[in-house]
């Protein structure tokens, strides 16, 4: 089992698609899709990797499987027309034979698990909206005969859903095995595409906010670990029978073009509002946004590296750390200079809050900010424009740019998706945009007197706490905003025109003054 066949059946339909789902969080999912992503593209497919709903870290162990980058799909986020065109725009960019890729999208929490009793930008809502052939990962531990049960009821639950096959987790010997098989093939229509067997450990590691990570490099150990999820795919899976499901999947050419030119007129905007500005002409020197990215902070869709590239900046990669962690080498000074913004995305500061109270580059944050150089921050960005990260009775001094300390707790103080309305003025988001993000955060903020202004009022998510009896996120302070909620700029078109411009303004007053 698990060779791929040379003589598979040609399949002309573009679009080759894929959805890992499961009864619940911790079904398997993961591990199935990092799995099959690694064995396949080492038998030459060409695996496009995508993630349903807000995450970094799976979207990044799925990258690195895959060796290319993931998308993030997710229904709260955009539309259906807007879904299917970010799936195409990501497949389309991929060069060769249409047999020869695969669209692999990994769900999250169980297949029909939602923002509601109706299920809402389930993992099931997606999949429909792509039409998208689920592959179902069944955790059978402790079961035999229940196991066609679940099966069935899941069948038969929603209706527009196109089931492919069902891979056994968590197999405890040939006789489970067996029995398994024989009583899934009694009572369901569901093909067994594999089994994998009962491991002795995690071959991922864990830590607080999911599976380990250490910057961009994830672990140290993290090929490794790959490598040996897609010698379990190749020895337990029917990997030919995998990708001709996913070659089965219809897509409508002309709902395919149809999305597409809807997403490049801008009409698949869900969270629109009046811009603060507007994006200035080509012939203009393009302004230089500094982002960082080390072990400390690596949170970042790469769509919103994109929209800022799109509208108009120059992309310059920074680190706060000095070789500090991951095997990160000390960056030069240089990309410092001149930098008329800087993008702080989120990560786990905490981990590396003795490196980067330390680092030499901390003050200079407080200095930029003073100068009125444009900063977005973002969660972990954030707590490096406080007073201080506080974890286990130690303070840790950051850069004091707002009169904030971030406490570090052992369970998270906010997670989930965020809606709010935005209340006061600021360089990124018009007053009145109602904007959708998500957080996930384990310190929650300490004020040293008075509460500060936050610009977000939310009616979903916890932000920064309550404010005159409402939850509020986005500290501002001149052309500073920091927040803990993250957004995802297709569904905020007016963030990366709204930083690129007052950028390039930043550029324009240093410039005059020089």
């Amino acid at each position: 089992m698990g060779a791929l066949s040379s003589t598979a059946p040609e399949f002309p339909r573009p679009l080759p698609r894929l959805c890992v789902s499961a009864l619940s969080g911790g079904g398997g999912k993961t591990l199935l899709s990092l799995g099959v992503a690694r064995a396949l593209s080492h038998a030459g497919i060409t695996v496009r990797p995508f993630k349903k709903g807000p995450d970094y870290i799976d979207a990044a162990w799925l990258a690195l499987a895959a060796g290319r980058p993931a998308t993030n799909l997710d229904p709260f986020f955009l539309p259906p027309a807007g879904l299917r065109a970010l799936f195409v725009r990501a497949m389309t960019a991929l060069a060769g034979d249409a047999r020869d890729v695969l669209g692999l999208v990994e769900g999250n929490r169980g297949l029909f698990d939602g923002l509601d009793v109706r299920g809402s930008c389930s993992t099931a809502e997606l999949a429909r909206i792509l039409d998208c052939p689920i592959l179902l990962s069944l955790d059978c531990t402790k079961m035999t005969r229940t196991a066609a049960a679940l099966v069935q009821g899941m069948l038969s639950f929603e209706a527009g859903l196109r089931f492919c096959g069902v891979v056994l987790n968590q197999v405890g010997s040939a006789r489970h095995e067996s029995l398994l098989r024989h009583a899934l093939e009694t009572y369901t229509d569901l093909p067994v595409l594999g089994a994998l067997p009962r491991l002795a450990e995690n071959p991922l590691p864990e830590r607080h906010m999911g599976i380990a990570c250490c910057g961009d490099t994830l672990a140290g150990d993290a090929q490794r670990r790959l490598d040996g999820l897609a010698a379990l795919a190749r020895e337990h899976l029917d990997l030919a029978e995998v990708l001709a499901a996913a070659r089965s999947a219809p897509f409508p050419a002309d709902a395919a073009q149809r999305d597409t030119t809807a997403s490049a007129a801008g009409s698949v905007e869900v969270l629109s509002g009046p811009a603060n500005h507007r994006p200035a002409p080509v012939e203009l020197p393009a302004p230089r946004i500094g982002y960082v990215r080390d072990a400390a902070l690596w949170f970042y869709y790469q769509e919103n590296l994109e929209a800022l590239s799109q509208a108009g900046a120059e992309l310059i990669r920074l680190s706060l750390l000095d070789g500090g962690g991951c095997g990160e080498a000390p960056d030069s000074p240089d990309p410092w200079r001149n930098l008329d913004g800087l993008y702080l995305g989120g990560g786990f500061p905490e981990d590396f809050a003795r490196e980067l109270s330390l680092s030499p580059r901390l003050p200079l944050l407080a200095h930029l900010a003073a100068r009125g150089l444009p900063i977005y921050a973002e969660c972990g960005g954030f707590m490096l424009l406080a007073r201080g990260i506080e974890r286990e009775g130690r303070l840790w001094p950051m850069s004091s740019v707002f009169p904030v300390t971030a406490r570090f707790c052992a369970r998270p103080q906010g997670l989930g998706y965020v809606q709010g309305t935005v209340r006061a003025e600021n360089p990124f988001f018009p007053p009145g945009l109602v904007l959708r993000g998500h957080e996930f955060h384990y310190s929650h903020c300490r004020w040293e007197k008075e509460a500060p202004l936050c610009a977000l009022e939310l009616t979903r998510g916890k932000g920064m706490g309550r404010i005159d009896g409402a939850a509020r996120d986005g500290l501002t302070r001149g052309r500073v905003w920091a927040a803990y909620t993250h957004i995802f700029a297709p569904a905020v078109p007016c963030w990366a025109s709204n930083f690129t411009a007052v950028a390039r303004q930043f550029r324009q007053e240093r410039n005059s003054m020089a």
